[in-house]
């Protein structure tokens, strides 16, 4: 009865993979957990919010949003958190845990296990690129250009290292050829973006040749693509791997994968503009830097770095261009809900310029921790284009700021920007207050947020008033969950009321456990989960599972919640009765009859909706 949902691999094996791997490790690779009680809450990564709602159980090895409504094993998480097949998760699970999964010889070539064998040739292809790129910088006449341009920027071997930097011949066919002996189709490694192809005279050619490659990763540490950085002038100066299956600039952020234990430990993350930046603050012992991917920051990334850590240190080159690029970033990373601050670079130098002219320990105190605020950045960059000696520029400055001010929700934040306000320009604040009231109302914020939504506290989500439930569904609950820590009691629900519960979606889930149990299961929510063939089944067990109930229940206790339960079906199944009764009474154009049978009906169902 038992779904196989392993497909090929087998379930002793998936069974194995998925007790290796602590549900609170993996899923705290994704999301910043703090633990409260028994279970770990944090951000829920599959919808927006702004405290938490999503709990994981290190006692069940499961989690659930009270918000979403998503649960399941560590499994589903990763399938869910990755978009990912059964076997991708297995396998992603696997290698965390150094199990080898067994290959099958009889493996069907469809087109989806032909499409997957595509993208780990795509994986295969980029770590052997990586490796080549980076032992012709280290070790080849090749590679000295790029060694001496490294060099002058003052990298050091350990951090070429570290970064895996390499160079790529400039050939027109040395990758090419590389790739064909390895086995790989050009045609597969230009959609890749490894390789380039000119339709005017039908020939492969290499796309980064001439340059320093740096590696992207993705954050498990897989090279998904390259950045390229000309050494010989040629144009364009920079150039990325192309969008791709692996590689997806829009949602990968460069180091995320080394910086990820450093952010979580300072509890911050450093947003640079380039990689250089990014690999000359780790060499200064800043660890905890990332950089987006020549565009600016994306929605999907700024959520991403918000399910990690609150706060964010944006610091962008110096320059017009980089505090425009500044306001943009912090605009929406305070939007994803984020503690925004913006580092300010003097002399309108970028962040590499300045540590290797300062050093690390300047870059560290007179940059990094004297960062402005979100609102403090906000009232300086909207300076730009006013000259405040001129009255009507004044105005019109001190009206924007007022605008920004009004969205602050905190009293005490408000009052504080205002007083500066009223001092700088020597303005009545109790104007100035009447005026935040004004817009308040006009961007309906009249109510103020007295509690925090702060980047201190962390706070858990009450979980939103459930709708009271009838007593049978209360039952019918509470049953299976004790179900599922016991295997006697499930055996005693079987002999006494077997499938017939009253809710369909109750009938599946024991006709599920039943089976279960009798393929000689242990009593494991977790592991039961992956027997559902359908996420919103795992969901509904999952939520069952995370309710909060006395871990033991007595034998009346038991009998209680079986009496409730067949009661509901018994006034169901006479319902159903009456319904036939007077269907005959009518079809025997008896309508006195068939009224009485009616008003017998309506009581029962009456009855049934208050218990």
């Amino acid at each position: 009865m038992v779904i196989d949902m392993s497909n090929r691999i087998p379930e002793n094996v998936v069974e194995d993979i998925r007790t290796s791997n602590d549900i609170v490790d993996v899923v705290g690779e994704y999301v910043q957990l703090k633990k409260k009680s028994r279970n770990y809450f944090g951000l829920c990564p599959f919808h927006g919010e702004k405290t938490p709602s999503f709990s994981v159980s290190p006692d069940k090895q499961i989690f659930h949003c009270f918000g979403c409504g998503k649960g399941g094993n560590v499994l589903t998480f990763v399938r869910e958190i990755e978009g990912v097949s059964f076997q991708e998760a297995v396998q992603m699970l696997a290698e965390k845990s150094g199990h080898q999964i067994p290959q099958s010889p009889n493996e069907e070539g469809t087109e989806a296990s032909g499409q997957n064998q595509e993208i780990q040739n795509l994986y295969e292809a980029h770590e052997w690129l990586t490796k080549l790129y980076h032992h012709l910088l280290r070790h080849t006449k090749e590679g000295k250009d790029g060694m001496e341009y490294l060099q002058e920027r003052e990298l050091t071997q350990e951090t070429i290292d570290t970064f895996q930097l390499g160079y790529a011949p400039n050939s027109k066919d040395f990758t090419l050829k590389f790739l064909q002996n390895k086995g790989f189709h050009p045609q597969t490694m230009v959609k890749g973006g490894l390789l380039s192809y000119n339709e005017d005279n039908g020939e492969y050619g290499d796309r980064f040749r001439g340059r320093i490659i740096f590696p992207i990763r993705n954050h498990q540490g897989k090279t998904v693509g390259f950045a390229g950085r000309s050494v010989h002038g040629q144009d364009p100066k920079y150039l990325n791997s192309p969008e791709t299956e692996l590689f997806h600039k829009g949602k990968l952020l460069f180091n995320f994968d080394l910086a990820r234990s450093e952010i979580r430990r300072q509890g911050e993350v450093v947003l640079f503009e380039g990689q250089m930046d990014v690999i000359s603050a780790y060499q200064a012992g800043i660890k905890h830097g990332i950089a987006t991917l020549g565009t600016a920051i994306t929605d999907a990334q700024a959520k991403l770095l918000r399910r990690y850590v609150e706060k964010v240190i944006i610091c962008y080159d110096s320059d017009d261009a980089g505090v425009d690029a500044s306001y943009k970033a912090a605009n929406l990373l305070h939007k994803a809900g984020c503690d925004v601050r913006v580092a300010n670079i003097p002399d309108g130098k970028d962040p590499d310029e300045y540590i290797h002219k300062h050093g690390s320990e300047a870059f560290r105190n007179h940059v990094l921790d004297s960062s402005a605020t979100y609102m403090g950045f906000i009232i300086k960059y909207l300076r730009r284009g006013f000259n405040l000696h001129h009255e009507g520029d004044r105005i019109r400055y001190i009206e924007k700021v007022l605008d920004e001010v009004a969205k602050i929700d905190k009293p005490v934040e408000r009052d504080y920007y205002l007083r500066e306000l009223a001092s700088e320009h020597d303005l009545s604040l109790e104007v100035l207050e009447k005026e935040i009231t004004d817009r308040r109302k006009k961007q309906g914020r009249e109510k103020d947020n007295n509690a925090s939504t702060s980047y201190t506290n962390y706070k858990v989500d009450k979980p939103k008033e459930a709708k009271l439930l009838p007593a049978y569904h209360n039952a019918e609950r509470h049953l299976i969950y004790y179900m599922m820590q016991d295997a006697a009691i499930a055996e005693k629900v079987q002999d006494t009321v077997g499938g017939a519960f009253n809710l369909n979606e109750h009938q599946v889930i024991v006709t599920y456990l039943y089976a279960y149990y009798e393929e000689g299961h242990p009593p494991n929510p977790g592991q039961f989960i992956e027997q559902l063939p359908d996420p919103n089944m795992k969901s509904l067990v999952t939520e069952i599972a995370m309710m909060k109930l006395q871990p033991d229940i007595s034998d009346q206790e038991i009998q209680d919640y079986i009496r409730v339960i067949t009661a509901k079906k018994s006034e169901k199944d006479n319902i159903t009765s009456l319904e036939k009764q007077q269907k005959e009474a009518e079809r025997q154009k008896d309508p006195v009859k068939a009224a009485q049978i009616a008003m017998e009906i309506l009581k029962l169902k009456q009855s049934l909706k208050s218990n």
